[in-house]
């Protein structure tokens, strides 16, 4: 089971992306299922969801941790533009 989930969005509307959702145990579980289901790319990274888990849905991500999410980010956008 997983101990947390959150999902994390990017749009060039926003200054910077933002927490969609986030939940713990069963709920981390109904969030990467529901990922699962609509074909959203799941990325393990359990030290960046530590770090994002102190934000609440709808919080933009805090600059200290652009970088990070940007790797991530840039990953899924590979990932879904080479298959």
């Amino acid at each position: 089971m997983a101990e947390r989930a959150l999902a994390v969005q990017y749009s060039p509307e926003l200054p910077a992306p933002v927490v969609l959702c986030k939940g713990r145990r069963l709920q981390a579980e109904r969030i990467l299922e529901i990922a699962r289901e609509n074909g959203v790319q799941i990325v393990h990274d359990p030290q960046l969801a530590m770090e994002l888990d102190v934000l609440e849905a709808g919080q933009l991500i805090p600059p200290d941790l652009y970088e990070a999410v940007a790797r991530i980010l840039r990953f899924v956008y590979n990932m879904e533009h080479h298959e």
